[in-house]
């Protein structure tokens, strides 16, 4: 008895041993429905996350950067130094988080941009080149191959958003929605906007309902909004910009009405001009004061029009007052700095050359800062012809416009004797009309195909033309981009570009 006992209790047992054991729960990634598609929680946690970005290719015909226009440098000498293309591959990462608090939402947003692009030369003038990597210093003897092969990384947004502010780096709250991109993909068009790429801001806005938003923001201006404070004294034709450190940012307010029938936006910006010294003796050389600057914009987005339905009209205008960052946008080609080079029909010039220099302010010693005004406009219509092929037609305008007492700074009292007169007559030109106001004008049209959501092929084209105000001729030369020391004739200048582009969002 004792026995048989002893076997059931061992049987029992393996029978107990054998059971299943409860295993340990496993935690699921959940979608998250509270914010759109593409979030999940991240899990144990009730934060959610979104992954995104994009892969683009780019293929830029007649320019040395990547379709941001050849108005200055090598893109600009029109010689054997300015790409027939430049050719760029990018991924963008997007992190998206959001979760729900007793403010309301809390959301983090960034995006980073990984680039490779292909080369641009440079001349020494002494017949040989340098390396001159695209995103990278120069380095000679192509010492710098290994760094463009690693490619380059740039952070565009990061920024937190709580309890209405938004704190971090985000498209500046004064730019439209579409910022420089009314209808087209070229990066360069003047008009407004600007800071595609993100501004560092704090704002706070308020939503009162019915679409209607008023934000208020402080943004640092030392990234896209100094467009130079030049002093003349300080040598060059249109002097050097004298920067001393920045003590206030820019100011920023913008009202806001997005509706079914389209958007309607005003934003004021003022920005102060902080110039350092008169000359090389620093502090006892004397210091202009500061010159607060300003600028307002309007802007306009009308939709679902009766051409067609997602067919699209977007303007904006905008007028700045010693804040020419606003108008002449940081991706504008040279941002207002425009030297270009073209052919001539007047004899005994070697070639022509167009200038159109936009700063925020000028001064020289012993004078204040003279602020430089400048109005503009862009916009575009986009068609939609079936729900895989659409088509814009773009354009903007800028003009840039000194006061009389700019000009007497640098063309001297009556046109004579000035910076840009005097220093460029001294190298054996002829100036005979002294005129630093000019204006810039584009035009182009763009029609992309997406034949699978989410991938889209692109063809855009742009015209851009420098209408500039001097008259005569010069001696430039310009050893870096192979112009030599001869005589050229001042005369308005035109460029175009082609962009090809593949695109794929995820």
């Amino acid at each position: 008895m004792l026995g048989s006992a002893a076997g059931l209790l061992a049987i029992g047992a393996a029978q107990a041993a054998d059971l299943p054991v409860k295993a340990k729960a496993i935690e699921y990634v959940k979608i998250c429905s509270l914010y759109g598609p593409g979030f999940y929680y991240i899990p144990g946690t009730d934060t959610c996350i979104k992954l995104g970005g994009l892969l683009r290719m780019d293929v830029v015909v007649n320019s040395n950067v990547d379709n941001t226009g050849n108005t200055s440098g090598a893109g600009a000498a029109n010689n054997r130094f300015t790409n027939g293309y430049t050719w760029r591959s990018r991924e963008d990462l997007i992190i998206d988080t959001r979760s729900a608090s007793e403010y309301g939402m809390v959301r983090t947003y960034f995006q980073a941009a990984f680039s490779w692009a292909s080369d641009s030369y440079a001349g020494t003038g002494t017949g040989a080149t340098i390396y001159s990597p695209i995103g990278t210093a120069q380095a000679p003897n192509n010492a710098g191959r290994g760094a463009v092969a690693a490619g380059t990384v740039g952070v565009y947004y990061a920024f937190i958003q709580f309890a209405g502010f938004t704190m971090g780096k985000a498209v500046s709250q004064f730019s439209a929605p579409w910022a420089n991109y009314p209808g087209n993909s070229f990066d360069g068009l003047v008009g407004g906007g600007g800071t595609i790429t993100g501004v560092n801001q704090f704002t706070y806005t308020a939503q009162f309902g019915n679409g209607v938003s008023l934000s208020l923001s402080a943004q640092d201006q030392t990234q896209y909004y100094q467009a130079g404070v030049n002093n003349i004294s300080a040598g060059g034709p249109y002097g050097t910009s004298d920067y001393a450190g920045t003590i206030a940012p820019d100011l920023v307010a913008m009202l806001r009405v997005d509706q079914a029938w389209g958007l309607f936006q005003a934003s004021f910006a003022a920005h102060d001009n902080h110039a350092a010294y008169y000359g090389a003796l620093g502090e006892l050389s004397g210091h202009p004061d500061d010159k607060w600057g300003w600028a307002g914009q309007l802007a306009l987005s009308i939709k679902n029009i009766p051409t067609g339905p997602g067919d699209t009209i977007n303007l904006q205008g905008v007028y700045t007052d010693g804040a020419t960052g606003y108008n002449i946008q940081d991706l504008a080609g040279s941002a207002g700095a425009n030297t270009i080079y073209g052919g001539t029909n007047l004899p005994g010039t070697y070639q022509s050359v167009g200038l159109g220099i936009a700063p925020d302010t000028v001064f020289a010693a012993g004078t204040s800062q003279q602020a430089v005004k400048t109005w503009g406009f862009d916009g575009a219509y986009v068609h939609n012809w079936n729900p895989y092929w659409n088509t814009s037609i773009y354009g903007a305008y800028a003009q840039v416009m000194y006061n009389d007492t700019a000009k007497g700074l640098l063309c001297g009292v009556g046109g004579v004797g000035g910076s840009v007169q005097a220093t460029l007559n001294a190298l054996g030109g002829a100036i005979t009309r002294c005129n630093p106001d000019f204006s810039i004008a584009q035009i182009g049209t763009q029609t992309q195909w997406t034949p699978v959501k989410n991938l889209t092929f692109t063809a855009d084209l742009t015209y851009t033309h420098l209408d500039q105000k001097y008259a005569g001729t010069v001696v430039a030369s310009s050893a870096a981009i192979g112009k030599p020391a001869a005589l050229y004739e001042l005369k308005n200048q035109n460029t175009l570009l082609l962009l090809l582009r593949a695109n794929r969002n995820w």
